[in-house]
């Protein structure tokens, strides 16, 4: 996707102190983009802000309450533990706004209810990101995406990345500003996955390849094959 359009419009990760979202933040940081960390407390964003800051010298960075940064940018990212995403997306009605996209990249592991993080847990809707999609404004679309890409990895400037990255929504118009941010971070590809429906197996993989890198103690991705060159997204 080298020589793509590219939006200037700020990135903002909501839930962006905790370990995936501060990993996007420092690799988007480092490519020159706009990132605003939203977090529950302001203050907390300010401070992972600040952080970025360190690690990215000159980064253009800033720290807001999720609902103020929920309002920034035209593709809002959640990055929240499924415990309270539906919190977060009552918290947000006021804030998002038709017209947006919302990536939900929750996965509904059993680690919410103080099970394992190998288990899955069942949701109504089928899968985490058709529960973001009920609970959005009218208006408002949600794709599904990132849930593959260790955030210990993303956090460590240091790591060469080499993985693909699902993304699932209804309609290829929606997916392909995504997949291009996404492929803004050196090292990753997005693939188109199919309808939003197909996020009820691709957010299965994340408990499978957390048993797999427990197992191997690593922090391995997912690599698909086969898929040849040129933009798909065009």
């Amino acid at each position: 996707m080298a020589g793509a359009e590219t939006r200037d419009d700020p990135i903002p990760i909501l839930g962006g102190t905790g370990a995936l979202g501060y990993g996007l933040a420092v690799r988007w940081a480092r490519a020159g983009l706009r990132v605003v960390i939203g977090s529950r407390e302001a203050n907390r964003a300010a401070e992972g802000a600040a952080k970025v800051r360190d690690l990215v010298p000159g980064a253009n960075v800033e720290g807001l309450a999720n609902e103020e940064a929920a309002a920034r940018g035209p593709i809002v990212f959640l990055t929240v533990p499924f415990r309270v995403q539906s919190e977060t997306l009552n918290n947000l009605r006021g804030a998002l706004a038709a017209g947006q996209t919302l990536v939900d990249c929750t996965v509904p592991l059993a680690a919410a209810v103080s099970g394992k993080a190998t288990r899955s847990l069942g949701v109504w809707q089928g899968s985490a990101a058709q529960q973001a999609q009920e609970m959005v404004p009218e208006g408002v679309t949600v794709v599904s995406a990132l849930h593959t890409v260790g955030a210990p990895t993303l956090a460590d400037l240091g790591a060469t990345l080499d993985e693909d990255v699902l993304v699932c929504g209804d309609r290829k118009r929606d997916k392909a500003p995504v997949a291009r941010l996404i492929e803004r971070i050196d090292g990753l590809r997005a693939v188109n996955a199919g309808p939003l429906e197909t996020a009820r197996l691709t957010e299965q993989l994340t408990p499978l390849l957390i048993s797999i890198n427990v197992r191997y103690k690593t922090h391995a991705g997912l690599k698909l094959a086969g898929l040849g060159e040129g933009d798909p997204w065009a």
